[in-house]
């Protein structure tokens, strides 16, 4: 078998030697080879036939090697391993007594292994398959019962449909006949309703004519409830058969039911008021007894008589004048509890009489708050002389809530319909106290804050925040020593806890505020105007706080400007400053919250053309003017000329703080540009001079021979203003941090100073860069603009 391969092989190895040879033939080669690459081929060849077959070489790779190539001599022989391998495929396939001599044997010995191979492989898809045909013969009969059951559905549908369309007919049927006996009812009810009212006539005339039926018998209020039902009913049906009869009859028996009526309540009202009066002559008993016995002998008689209101004001308006009276004497020195207390009372007494009077009627009279509100006076007669007596701010805004939020939105708006007359009431006390609180609102702007005559204690800056900031230090020291003990000893007991606490402490201690900006810490005019603007804000009308507001800020704008001349005397330029700087910021801060508009509208009469007029008709040549008959008469051009005007402009006191805080952190930002870098200003101008006349036409100058220019001089300049900058910028930065304890508003504050700066050394640093040599540059040793930026980066 062997061999029969190797001949199939041979003229494969013969073509592809042929085909090899075409690459290196002597003419026309497709590879030519160089001499070296011979030499190569043939050393490899030579070394080629001399090697032995490696042992290893399995027996197919024998078989496969040419006759040529076995030329060679070997005596390797197959392994014994190998033929084990081979014996052992053998047994496995039981093959091991069969012999395969010929091409035929081995073709049908191929073909049945590998039938038996393929039915190895299809034998679990064979399972596969016959279960798959049970599922199917299964599940066709599952098909076949649900089919069955349609069947047997659609049957029970039909039957249902029948049986349904056979109940429809007879509900409907039912339905017809019940509607039928309603109408009839209906109907029945009808004409026994309309018939019920005639049919009352003869019961309400036996009632009035039976000699027991009284006023305070039961059944008169429904006697009369039926009866103007029947009046109200015959009207409205003149189209009945015997109408005019009807109601003629049914008003003849109103008229003597009223007159039973008007008989038996006067006589009640005499006997009760008569009894009240025997009791308490005066009036002037216990307050609360009295009320009490009131209400008490009204509401009894409330189910037999209607009580009427002069009654009521004869018995209530003594008793009220006394308790009044009474809480006057008890409450003489806090007006705001006299206030409160008083007009509680006046609320209940304007209830309570509203519930008495739905005792009595049911339809509501415009005369009963006539009565309240002439009971409500009494108590407006006693508390206006108090009020218009008042001096205190703090006790004004204080009946201004009473009486707006506690009386007017908390009682009125909750009970508008009992409270009507107290409201009207209210309304002109709080009218009064308003006036009131703006009358002493000036008085209290013109003493206390235009008229303020500042205390030394009130100027003592920075002396003030320096204490307060040492004191505020110390608390901080004495709270971290604190917050360390408690957060030791936390630890102690639980460490989750200790470990809150002990970072919540030092997040506290961040967030404390600053000297600066304690309330007690501003000046004077500044609190006091703050505290008047918040009391007013939400006691009187917005117009009229903005006028307020206006003079209240303009007056407190002065006294700063004032108070910031004598401290700018007394200590240094940068405090008055930056006292004036932090405290107009605490006004634009604190007004800011008030959404109102704080500008006003002014009127003024300009009178200065009636003054060139004037000044005009007394000159002595204008004498003959005034007998002239045309339009040069003196007299008529005063008329014309002379007529005064008059002037419309607008005051915002909030744009006046913003202008005056502008303008103080300009001056403040120049003059502090000044004290840095003012020297080397004042050189550069020098320059600038000199530069202009040059080229203006005048002499040219060389700058490093001028005297004051010399390079020496310069580092004279130089040399002061670094110096001046390293000792006063850190103590300048400090009186900010002091004063204003805001880091954004001290960088705000500073930035326009720094670039100033940093403007001055860029321009000298050109102008050395332009007007001198290098030699007098080292002399001069301006510092760099690195080291500029340095020195203030470290001073921030």
């Amino acid at each position: 078998m062997a061999c029969t391969d190797q001949s199939l092989l041979d003229p494969t190895d013969k073509e592809t030697r042929e085909k090899l040879s075409l690459w290196d033939r002597r003419t026309d080669a497709m590879a030519p080879l160089t001499e070296k690459q011979t030499d190569s081929v043939l050393e490899i060849r030579a070394a080629s036939e001399t090697l032995s077959i490696p042992s290893e070489l399995p027996i197919e790779d024998l078989c496969s090697l040419s006759s040529r190539s076995l030329q060679s001599p070997f005596t390797t022989t197959v392994p014994a391993s190998t033929e084990d391998v081979l014996l052992k495929g053998f047994q496995m396939l039981d093959m091991e007594s069969d012999r395969i001599e010929t091409a035929q044997q081995f073709y049908a010995w191929f073909a049945k292994l590998q039938a038996n191979m393929d039915q190895d492989d299809s034998t679990k898809y064979r399972k596969t398959r016959d279960h798959l045909n049970c599922y199917q013969e299964q599940c066709d009969a599952i098909l076949k019962d649900v089919s069955a059951a349609l069947e047997h559905l659609d049957s029970l549908q039909k039957q249902y449909l029948f049986v349904s369309n056979k109940t429809g007919t007879l509900h409907e049927a039912c339905e017809q006949l019940l509607k039928e006996q309603s109408e009839l009812v209906d109907l029945a009810e009808s004409i026994q309703q309309k018939l019920s009212y005639f049919n009352e006539l003869e019961n309400i005339n036996t009632k009035l004519n039976s000699p027991t039926f009284s006023v305070n018998s039961e059944g008169f209020i429904p006697m009369l409830s039926k009866l103007d039902d029947c009046i109200e009913y015959v009207s409205s049906h003149p189209n009945f058969k015997d109408y005019p009869v009807y109601l003629a009859k049914f008003k003849q028996c109103l008229s003597k039911a009223m007159h039973f009526m008007k008989s038996h309540i006067v006589n009640t009202m005499q006997n009760l008021t008569s009894q009240l009066t025997k009791r308490d002559p005066l009036g002037l008993a216990n307050a609360d007894n009295a009320f009490t016995l009131y209400y008490v002998k009204f509401r009894t008689a409330a189910p037999k008589v209607r009580c009427y209101l002069d009654q009521r004001e004869q018995l209530l308006s003594p008793s009220i004048t006394s308790t009044i009276t009474d809480l006057t004497n008890q409450n003489s020195k806090d007006h705001c509890a006299l206030v409160r207390s008083g007009c509680a009372f006046m609320v209940h007494v304007c209830q309570d009489e509203h519930q008495l009077y739905n005792e009595f009627f049911s339809k509501p009279t415009a005369k009963l708050d006539e009565l309240l509100e002439k009971l409500c006076l009494s108590l407006y007669d006693v508390l206006r002389p108090l009020i218009i007596h008042i001096i205190h701010l703090e006790t004004l805004s204080e009946l201004c809530g009473i009486l707006k939020n506690e009386m007017l939105e908390d009682h009125v708006h909750n009970n508008a319909g009992q409270l009507g007359a107290f409201d009207a009431v209210v309304k002109q006390m709080l009218e009064d106290v308003q006036e009131r609180l703006v009358y002493r609102t000036h008085i209290y702007i013109q003493t206390d804050i235009s008229g303020y005559n500042p205390a030394p204690g009130d100027l003592a800056y920075p002396e003030k925040l320096e204490m307060m900031e040492r004191i505020a230090q110390s608390l901080k020291e004495e709270q971290m020593k604190l917050s360390q003990e408690s957060a030791f000893s936390d630890v102690q007991l639980e460490e989750p806890d200790g470990r809150r606490n002990s970072n919540a402490e030092p997040s506290r201690l961040q967030t404390s505020i600053s000297p600066a900006d304690l309330h007690g810490m501003w000046y004077p005019t500044v609190r006091r105007t703050l505290v008047c603007l918040s009391k007013l804000y939400r006691c009187i009308d917005r117009a009229v706080f903005q006028g307020l507001s206006q003079e209240a800020l303009s007056a407190c704008i002065h006294s700063l400007l004032k108070a910031s001349d004598i401290i700018l005397k007394n200590k240094t330029q940068i405090d008055g400053q930056l006292f004036l700087i932090k405290h107009l910021l605490i006004m634009r801060e604190q007004i800011a919250p008030f959404h109102t508009d704080f500008a006003i509208k002014e009127i003024s009469l300009d009178l200065k053309k009636t003054r060139d007029a004037a000044f005009k008709i007394l000159n002595p040549k204008a004498v003959p003017k005034f007998f002239r008959l045309n339009s040069h008469n003196a007299i008529l051009e005063f008329l014309l000329e002379g007529t005064p005007e008059i002037k419309e402009h607008y005051i915002d006191s909030k744009k006046d703080v913003d202008r005056h805080l502008k303008f103080s952190c300009e001056q403040f930002i120049q003059q502090q540009t000044q004290i840095f870098v003012g020297n080397l200003e004042e050189f550069l101008t020098k320059v600038s001079a000199l530069k202009t006349m040059a080229i203006q036409g005048g002499p040219t100058y060389s700058l490093s021979q001028q005297p004051w220019a010399q390079p020496a001089k310069i580092n004279d300049i130089v040399m002061a203003t670094y110096r001046v900058m390293k000792n006063k910028l850190p103590s300048t930065l400090q009186s900010m941090s002091l004063y204003l304890a805001n880091r954004d508003t001290e960088f705000i504050l500073f930035k326009p100073v720094r670039n100033n700066i940093q403007q001055v050394f860029q321009r000298l640093h050109a102008l050395l860069q332009e007007e001198y040599s290098g030699e007098d540059l080292q002399i001069i040793a301006c510092p760099s603009m690195e080291q500029i930026n340095l020195l203030l980066s470290v001073n921030k």
